[in-house]
C-alpha cells in the first residue's frame, strides 16, 4: 500500500483549487501533444493532488478540442493513482434541480470526432467498461460532497454529447426515454482512457440547468448556466478539501488498478515498437512485467 495522489479534472467554473500548499505549475510532456494546460501540484493535509483545468484557463478550449488522451497520459506521468473528474451537467431529470451535485455511475457515449483510446495498431487492447467509475472513489466523492453541503444523488447515466451546441428538444426528450439522467459534454472519452490508464475514475457532475426537454421553460442559455456554475463552484472546491480529510492515510489496492493484466491481445512479437513508446507511461506496469 501507499499514499494517494488524486489528478483533480476541473471542468466549467472549477480552474484552480487555493487550499492547496506547496502549490506550484509543472509542464508535462506527452506523445499525445499537449494537455489542456499545465498541471497544478500540491497537498492538502497528507494528499498529493495534481490539479488539471479541462478546459485550460480562461476556458480556452471546447469540449471536442479537450485532448483527453494527453490529459490522461499527464496525470498518469505526474503519478496520479485516481482520478476525479467535476464537470458541470444539464439535468434530465425534474428531481435533479440545478445545484444538485450528481455522482455519475454509468455513460452512454454519443461523441463522435474524438479519439478515444490509447491502443491502436500494433498495440491492441480491450477494457471492460461495464462498471466505468470506481465505486469506491465515487462513494468518498459523494461523502465529500455532502459534508461540504451540496446536495447529492449517488448513481446517474451521464449522455455524452459531441457539442459545442446544446441538444434539441427532440434529442433532449429522446436522451430521457433512453435512461439517461444528466447532460455533458467532456466526461467521453476522458473515462474510457483512465480505465485504460489503470486509474480509477469517479465524475460529480454539478447541475447547472434542466437542458431543454421541459416545454413550459426557455431552452439553455450560456448566462443561466454560467450563474449556476459560479454557484455550484466554490461547493466543487469544497469537496476537494473535504475529500482530503477523509481519505486514509494509506490507500489499498483497487481492481482498477491492474486492468491490463488481460486486457493486451497483441502478441509481444507483433507489437510495433514505436506505438509501445508511446505508450510508455499508460503500459509501464504491465509491459515491465512481460518478457
Amino acid at each position: 500500500m501507499s499514499g494517494w495522489t488524486i489528478g483533480v479534472i476541473g471542468g466549467s467554473g472549477l480552474y484552480a483549487i487555493d487550499e492547496l500548499t506547496d502549490a506550484q505549475w509543472i509542464e508535462v510532456e506527452t506523445p499525445w501533444g499537449a494537455p489542456s494546460d499545465q498541471l497544478l501540484t500540491g497537498r492538502i493535509g497528507h494528499v498529493r493532488f495534481v490539479f488539471l483545468p479541462r478546459h485550460g484557463r480562461g476556458h480556452r478550449l471546447p469540449p471536442s478540442e479537450v485532448n483527453a488522451r494527453a490529459n490522461i497520459d499527464a496525470l498518469k506521468r505526474a503519478g496520479c493513482t485516481d482520478v476525479v473528474a467535476i464537470s458541470a451537467v444539464g439535468s434530465l431529470r425534474e428531481e435533479l434541480p440545478p445545484g444538485r451535485f450528481v455522482v455519475v455511475d454509468q455513460f452512454v457515449d454519443r461523441t463522435v470526432a474524438r479519439p478515444n483510446s490509447f491502443f491502436g495498431p500494433g498495440m491492441v487492447a480491450h477494457v471492460s467498461m461495464a462498471d466505468p467509475t470506481c465505486p469506491r472513489l465515487s462513494a468518498l466523492c459523494a461523502d465529500a460532497a455532502e459534508a461540504a453541503g451540496a446536495p447529492v444523488t449517488r448513481g446517474g447515466t451521464y449522455l455524452a454529447m459531441e457539442g459545442p451546441q446544446f441538444s434539441s428538444r427532440a434529442e433532449s426528450l429522446m436522451y430521457r426515454q433512453w435512461g439517461c439522467d444528466v447532460i455533458g459534454m467532456t466526461a467521453m472519452p476522458e473515462a474510457k482512457l483512465a480505465r485504460e490508464a489503470e486509474l480509477p475514475y469517479a465524475l460529480v457532475g454539478m447541475v447547472t440547468d434542466y437542458d431543454c426537454w421541459r416545454g413550459n421553460e426557455e431552452s439553455v442559455e450560456v448566462a443561466a448556466v454560467i450563474a449556476q456554475l459560479m454557484a455550484n463552484a466554490d461547493l466543487g472546491r469544497r469537496l476537494v478539501v473535504e475529500l482530503a480529510r477523509t481519505l486514509p492515510v494509506e490507500r489499498p489496492p483497487s481492481p482498477f488498478d491492474t486492468v491490463l493484466d488481460f486486457a493486451l491481445i497483441t502478441a509481444p512479437e507483433a507489437r510495433d515498437p514505436a506505438m509501445l513508446g508511446k505508450l510508455d507511461a499508460i503500459c509501464a506496469r504491465v509491459l515491465a512485467r512481460q518478457p
